[in-house]
């Protein structure tokens, strides 16, 4: 690969050095610019983010019970959370986005945003390990005011499903992307949310991966709450 300015200056602010720069390249490609995008990456910087924080949780608020916990960490990994640890690393300027997506203003899309930087917690990991991706995390997180007050704030729906679902003991729920609908700067994500114990399944619809799964989590607390009180 090239040298790019941009990404040059993204790993200085990162504070990590590619040892495969290929990696970095496809965290910050959308799927209407090439083929070779970042969602695989977002899948797993996902689960890499979700892990880190919930470490930093542990050791933190040492005194909070699992359930508030949930609630604290689901405050941290939301989309407004992110959104704004994107802008202060500067990623829109570093995205590679399609034609028809940057016209629509996909640069300052709060949802793409999100999602680029769970890329490039992906993309660390691959590149360097776990520890050198928690450490990413917890740079980025270092001046969030991490506090037992954040339990207060509303819960989203996924964070409602896990907590219902721990209160009984089950399993937690499995999402999958069912189907991708429209053109590559206007999709629609039709996500699945399974609950393997009751089985039971329920769809939701938006415009992220991301909003999808709220979605279909939302669908699936108004079933529980009308068949499982």
């Amino acid at each position: 690969m090239s040298p790019n300015p941009a990404l040059a200056a993204l790993q200085d602010r990162l504070q990590h050095r590619f040892a495969d720069p290929q990696l970095l390249q496809r965290a910050v490609t959308h799927r209407s610019y090439s083929a070779d995008h970042y969602e695989r990456l977002e899948f797993l910087g996902d689960s890499v983010l979700n892990l880190a924080i919930s470490s930093l949780l542990y050791d933190r608020l040492a005194d909070l019970p699992e359930g508030d916990l949930s609630r604290v960490r689901a405050n941290l990994v939301r989309q407004e959370t992110l959104h704004q640890l994107a802008l202060d690393l500067q990623l829109p300027q570093t995205l590679r986005l399609g034609e028809g997506e940057a016209k629509s203003g996909g640069q300052r899309r709060p949802s793409i945003l999100a999602d680029v930087l769970e890329a490039l917690i992906g993309a660390v990991y691959r590149d360097a390990g776990y520890a050198a991706a928690e450490r990413l995390v917890h740079r980025l997180f270092a001046r969030i005011d991490i506090t037992p007050r954040m339990q207060a704030a509303e819960k989203d729906p996924k964070t409602e499903l896990q907590e219902w679902l721990q209160g009984r003991r089950m399993k937690l729920p499995a999402y999958r992307v069912v189907a991708t609908v429209g053109a590559a700067h206007r999709q629609t994500f039709d996500v699945e949310c399974e609950i393997v114990e009751l089985h039971r399944t329920e769809r939701g619809i938006g415009g992220s991966r991301r909003a999808g799964e709220q979605a279909a989590a939302a669908a699936m607390l108004a079933y529980l709450k009308a068949n499982h009180p």
